[in-house]
């Protein structure tokens, strides 16, 4: 399989993913509203989205990949399955062990999680249930993401691409199924979603092990004691894992802070799932298109090429991120009016929703520089410094939400986490700068920001301009379609005026985008 190719399925399966997985949490908002159900719900989930986010997305690769490729050419493949069987083996045993101790101590997992959530309360008992339904996807999770990691070491990048795609597929049903039973709000639509992840995760399952069987030498036989290589590979990949971990920490740290507080837990989560959408993307597009490219800058020696990589490295990252936070701030209540409010979750929902929204995205440039940084400690084969500087962020999205909360509630443990984005980028960038990884262009890089930042600037006026007429002519809050059309509005305008001033300017080329685009494709 080409490159080209495995470029347009990897990007077509995530777009699809993330659009599927997008119509699954406007669902559940509908099915749950925001309240005691939807907070006992959403605490409980995050045992299986952080496993999911350190394992199942993929952060196993870096660590898995390059070992599979030297055992598989130096020892030859019967080794190499060995090495998978072994990986398999050990995550199945120690993720198992994790499942069941939070089956049978969900009690005090519940306590932790949620620490405000009263023992004799609703919200509690309800978690309880809602962890033992859910937890057993951890252990699938473990096996998905060695799957995944072997089928992308051998270029089959098809089943891993869809495997997400499934997942969502399946929750976005078992939503349809409890909209079209009328089952809102109630328990037993908590424990129908809590299964459900369960059941998703056997399904992604099924559809990345049956790539994995059609490799010439499968790794299907796990063997519970570990070689050397096992070791070594579990002591090179904890670093990313933890790495990959922190932004799942930091949302399970503001919850842990908030959960005293009804309501607050389903309103940060709302919030933080918005604020992922471009975060996602421009991870993604960090992961596959920026880190390969500044490694093979870092490779060549040359410094010119180096400050010419990391400077458009920079550009793309700013250019992306810094308009997606501005608009974010700025249509806050319309985002989170026109894509939730429905069913169970009410106006005053997407009041909530859209101040920590609005809050959370001032740190969105700060989260996407601090990738940027860390693809260049990557390309220079330091994967620690990176972990260490999102372990400082996440100690300050703690104590910052332990301050703030008491004073501004959920919107200032979301305030917060934007603040320990830029805490980690820049603790990351000095060091880096001290130890002289850090070369840019100069003259040329500070005017291609001040192109984009007036470009966003640009864009902010013609929305909120815009906005205040649509509010004039028309009844924005009378229908959810009058909603959705005026967002869908407002964002075709800001975009368009934001890619008009950059190439007024000349800082990029609409014409050279789309090509660029129609080629990654």
């Amino acid at each position: 399989m080409s490159i080209a190719r495995n470029v347009a399925t990897v990007g077509t399966a995530t777009l699809l993913s993330r659009g599927l997985g997008f119509v699954r949490d406007v669902g559940i908002a509908a099915v749950l509203g925001a309240g005691a159900l939807s907070d006992a719900f959403f605490a409980a989930l995050q045992i299986s989205n952080l496993f999911r986010r350190l394992l199942a997305e993929g952060a196993l690769n870096s660590a898995f990949v390059p070992m599979w490729l030297r055992i598989r050419d130096e020892d030859g493949p019967a080794q190499a399955r060995r090495f998978g069987e072994e990986v398999f083996g050990t995550m199945l045993v120690v993720l198992g062990a994790v499942a069941v101790l939070c089956v049978v101590f969900a009690p005090i997992v519940v306590h932790l999680l949620a620490p405000g959530f009263s023992a004799s309360g609703e919200r509690y008992a309800w978690a309880i249930d809602f962890v033992r339904l859910s937890v057993p996807y951890v252990a699938i999770a473990g096996l998905v993401a060695v799957a995944a990691s072997i089928l992308n070491a051998e270029g089959r990048v098809g089943a891993v691409a869809f495997g997400l795609v499934v997942f969502n597929v399946v929750l976005v049903a078992a939503v349809g199924i409890l909209l079209l039973s009328g089952m809102l709000a109630s328990p037993d639509a908590g424990a129908i979603l809590s299964a459900s992840i369960v059941v998703a995760g056997f399904a992604q399952f099924l559809l990345v092990g049956g790539g994995l069987l059609r490799l010439e030498a499968p790794p299907v036989v796990p063997r519970i004691v570990p070689s050397t290589n096992t070791t070594h590979f579990f002591a090179l990949a904890l670093p990313g894992v933890v790495a990959g971990g922190i932004p799942q920490l930091k949302l399970m740290a503001g919850a842990m802070v908030v959960s005293a507080s009804e309501s607050a837990v389903s309103w940060l989560y709302y919030a933080n799932r918005l604020y992922e959408l471009p975060l996602g993307v421009v991870s993604i597009a960090i992961a596959t298109v920026l880190v390969p490219t500044i490694a093979a800058s870092v490779r060549t020696g040359d410094r010119m090429e180096v400050a010419a990589t990391q400077s458009r490295a920079f550009e793309f990252a700013l250019g992306l991120s810094f308009p997606a936070a501005v608009a974010f701030a700025i249509l806050a209540q319309p985002i989170a009016g026109g894509l939730f409010e429905r069913g169970a979750f009410g106006p005053t929902d997407t009041a909530a929703v859209a101040a920590a929204l609005a809050a959370i995205s001032a740190g969105l440039p700060g989260h996407v520089i601090e990738k940027v940084l860390g693809a260049i400690s990557f390309a220079h084969e330091d994967t620690r410094t990176p972990m260490f500087a999102a372990l400082a962020g996440l100690a300050i999205a703690l104590a910052g939400a332990l301050a703030l909360f008491p004073l501004h509630g959920h919107v200032g443990v979301a305030a917060a986490i934007a603040i320990s984005g830029w805490v980690g980028a820049t603790l990351l960038g000095a060091i880096l700068a001290w130890r002289g990884w850090l070369r840019f262009e100069g003259r040329a890089l500070l005017r291609r920001l001040s192109g984009i930042a007036l470009a966003t600037l640009a864009m902010a006026g013609a929305i909120l301009g815009l906005e205040r007429a649509l509010s004039i002519a028309l009844d924005l809050q009378g229908s959810a379609v009058a909603r959705a059309s005026a967002l869908i509005l407002l964002v075709v305008v800001g975009l368009v005026t934001y890619l008009l001033v950059l190439q007024i300017l000349g800082v990029a080329r609409i014409r050279e985008l789309v090509t660029m685009i129609r080629d990654r494709l």
